[in-house]
């Protein structure tokens, strides 16, 4: 069991706390039963495990699961685990991963999500888990936002991470226009819009551009939008958190569809039952 904090790997994950370790190292950090549980179930290669006694003995079936998966697994101290962790309260399992695992494909169909400059990992987290819930099809991010990786993102996202086709765009506007190229419609919030946004035809493949907490979206991302829509807020009310927009248009798209689902199945009950009548 390791108990020494100046152990050589301790101190490899130590460092992954920071935004450049983790891009020098090409590792992530995983903290949590949840998040470990996520990944076992899609079987994402993991680069270490480590448990204390206590979480081993209360979860023996993930901890050979995970150990299948891993490279590296370990049984640590209390205190070992409470340094590697960046939550203040672990739950006793902590795990590392590889950054990228192949090159992640985003449709330019269904339903997307664009954002820029987020800096904020808990809007980006509560963003992934909503656009996954939401049937999203995936869900881009600029080179200027937060990592795509930080361990807030990944626990704000509620496992949701690793269902959900997620990519980095160094250069957003070319994202977008390939979008566009491809046949997807862009819709933007700008609250000098004249729509509101469950006036837009959500049906039809659609990128949701949406912009920093505080500065929003820029003007030359706004301008290539096909469509601008607002989100209605009461008098002295300036602005929605962007996780909160994105919620209410991700889930105004799910609305349409399923209504056009449902008047799809009607049509065909309908018809079904004329053809038998007539049959009759």
């Amino acid at each position: 069991m390791l108990t020494s904090l100046q152990n050589s790997l301790v101190k490899q994950i130590r460092k992954l706390h920071s935004t450049k370790e983790r891009h020098k190292q090409q590792l992530f950090l995983l903290e949590g039963t949840h998040l470990l549980e996520e990944a076992c179930a899609l079987n994402y290669p993991l680069e270490t495990v480590c448990c204390t006694p206590e979480w081993q003995a209360a979860h023996l079936s993930l901890w050979e699961e995970a150990c299948s998966q891993c490279d590296h697994a370990e049984i640590v101290s209390r205190e070992i685990l409470d340094a590697i962790a960046t939550t203040v309260q672990p739950d006793g399992v902590v795990a590392t991963a590889k950054r990228s695992v192949g090159q992640t494909q985003i449709p330019f169909t269904g339903l997307v999500l664009a954002l820029e400059t987020v800096q904020d990992p808990g809007n980006l987290g509560t963003m992934i888990r909503t656009a996954a819930a939401a049937g999203a099809s995936g869900l881009w991010i600029s080179g200027d936002s937060v990592d795509l990786d930080s361990p807030k993102v990944l626990r704000a996202s509620a496992g949701q991470w690793f269902r959900l086709a997620t990519a980095v765009s160094e250069d957003l506007k070319a994202t977008v226009q390939q979008s566009q190229q491809a046949g997807m419609q862009v819709v933007a919030t700008l609250p000098s819009a004249t729509l509101t946004y469950w006036e837009v035809d959500w049906r039809k493949p659609t990128l949701i551009l949406l912009g920093n907490e505080g500065a929003g979206l820029s003007a030359d991302l706004a301008a290539i939008a096909d469509q601008h829509v607002r989100i209605p807020l009461s008098p002295g009310v300036e602005s929605l958190n962007v996780a909160i927009a994105a919620a209410l248009m991700l889930y105004e798209a799910q609305r349409q569809m399923s209504l056009e689902l449902g008047e799809t199945r009607l049509i065909a009950s309908v018809q079904e039952f004329g053809v038998k009548t007539h049959k009759e």
